[in-house]
C-alpha cells in the first residue's frame, strides 16, 4: 500500500526505486506542487522509459505527465506530491500521481475557446485506460499508456 506524500519534506525532492509484481522495478519521486515540478517529473518518467529500452512512447507519457501534474497543481492542496512511473505489465506503463485532496477530478467538455478543462480530455486521448483511486488521505489520478516490449 502506497503511503501518502509527507507534506513536511522541505528539502524539495526525494526519489525512490520501488518492487513491482512484474519484477521490473517502479520509480517514485516526492515533488513541491507547483508548476516546475511538471519538468521534474517528465524527467523521472524519461529516466524510466531509457532503463526499460521505452523511449517510443516518451512524448506521449511527457504529455500526460504534465496534465496530471498540472491538474494537482491548480486543484490540489498541501504542498507536496508523488509522481510515479510503473510496468504493469509487458505492453503497459503506468503514470500516477498522488496528492492529499479527496476531491475527485473530473473529465470536462472543454469548449473550443476554453484556456481551462482539457487536461484529463488529453489524458484519456493519450492513454488506453485512465483512472482515479481515491485513498483516506487524497487521491491517485493514474494513465496506463500501451508500449511495444
Amino acid at each position: 500500500m502506497e503511503s501518502p506524500p509527507n507534506p513536511k519534506v522541505r528539502s524539495g525532492v526525494s526519489t525512490m526505486t520501488e518492487p513491482s509484481a512484474t519484477g521490473v522495478p517502479a520509480y517514485s519521486e516526492t515533488m513541491r506542487r507547483e508548476r516546475e515540478s511538471a519538468s521534474a517529473a517528465r524527467g523521472l518518467v524519461s529516466s524510466s522509459l531509457r532503463v526499460w529500452g521505452l523511449e517510443d512512447v516518451e512524448d506521449s507519457a511527457w504529455l500526460v505527465v504534465t496534465e496530471l501534474v498540472s491538474n494537482t497543481v491548480k486543484h490540489a492542496r498541501l504542498e507536496m506530491i508523488r509522481v510515479k512511473v510503473s510496468r504493469v505489465g509487458p505492453k503497459r506503463v503506468r503514470i500516477a500521481v498522488t496528492d492529499r485532496s479527496r476531491k475527485l477530478p473530473t473529465l470536462c467538455d472543454a469548449g473550443e475557446d476554453d484556456v481551462n478543462g482539457r487536461g484529463l480530455a488529453i489524458v484519456a486521448a493519450m492513454s488506453q485506460k485512465w483512472g482515479v483511486d481515491p485513498m483516506r488521505w487524497g487521491k491517485r489520478v493514474w494513465a496506463e499508456l500501451e508500449v511495444s516490449p
